[in-house]
């Protein structure tokens, strides 16, 4: 797992709570059930309004998934697919179908067995990137609903303040009780502000790099997979795959 959507998220959060203690807040005064279930409910709900249900699903998967899923190492595949092209190419694809089974990424393992059976190169090929557009679809539409979640959600805590507003013009008559019901409303504004900065903003962004770096190693894989499924020579698969990689990532694809 790559933390970095979990650390930012919570220490940014944090520094906002240890900056209002440094004013002379209470941090409790920031935590009002009322404008956070305007501003995170609503929200959602609105950003639910512009898809389908299935975006919503989709939205919902790739919430755990920017939480709980590491940035995956292409790197790690290229001895990999090199050394199942010097197998290919010494005793051919047949022999490759125990090798199968010993494989951890899905996508590698179902398109070799495609090629193991036989699939036209350029119909596998067609094949196996049209999966990869679906992936790159899949991750942009989780990304736009938590993008568009961070755009409604400042004009929620206006809406919120609004509202916390006309209840203190309701209590004119108790000035006492003015400065505690105003410093109430602008929490909404803060929640809506905070909320889309430091949470839906950044998910989506995460969400769209977590897709690139995916989409980039399926995209290695058809090329490993097509240059096993040739015959090509190990040396030139090792180069053309490493090739392929980050800069700081050939060395460790040696």
């Amino acid at each position: 797992m790559d933390p970095a959507t979990l650390i930012g998220v919570l220490v940014g959060f944090l520094v906002v709570i240890v900056v209002n203690v440094l004013e002379g807040g209470n941090p409790m005064a920031l935590f009002l059930m009322p404008p956070m279930l305007l501003v995170f409910g609503v929200t959602l709900l609105i950003s639910l309004a512009g898809g389908t249900m299935g975006d919503f699903k989709l939205a919902m998967r790739g919430l755990v998934h920017a939480f709980t899923s590491g940035a995956p190492n292409s790197a790690l595949l290229v001895p990999q697919l090199v050394s199942l092209a010097d197998k290919a190419r010494r005793e051919g694809l047949l022999a490759l179908e125990d090798a199968v089974a010993e494989l951890d990424d899905e996508f590698l393992a179902r398109a070799l067995t495609m090629a193991i059976d036989g699939t036209d190169p350029e119909e596998l090929r067609d094949i196996l990137e049209a999966e990869v557009q679906a992936k790159r679809a899949e991750v942009k539409q989780a990304a736009r609903f938590w993008n568009a979640a961070g755009g409604y959600a400042p004009t929620i805590g206006i809406v919120g303040t609004v509202m916390g507003l006309v209840h203190v013009l309701e209590q004119l008559a108790e000035p006492e009780k003015l400065g505690h019901l105003i410093a109430g409303a602008f929490v909404a504004t803060l929640w809506g502000v905070m909320s889309a900065n430091v949470f839906f903003l950044p998910l989506g962004a995460r969400l769209l790099r977590l897709g690139e770096l995916e989409a980039a190693q399926m995209e290695l894989v058809i090329e490993g997979v097509s240059a096993v499924q040739a015959g090509s020579n190990p040396r030139i698969v090792a180069q053309r795959l490493r090739s392929l990689l980050p800069v700081d990532q050939r060395e460790e694809a040696a």
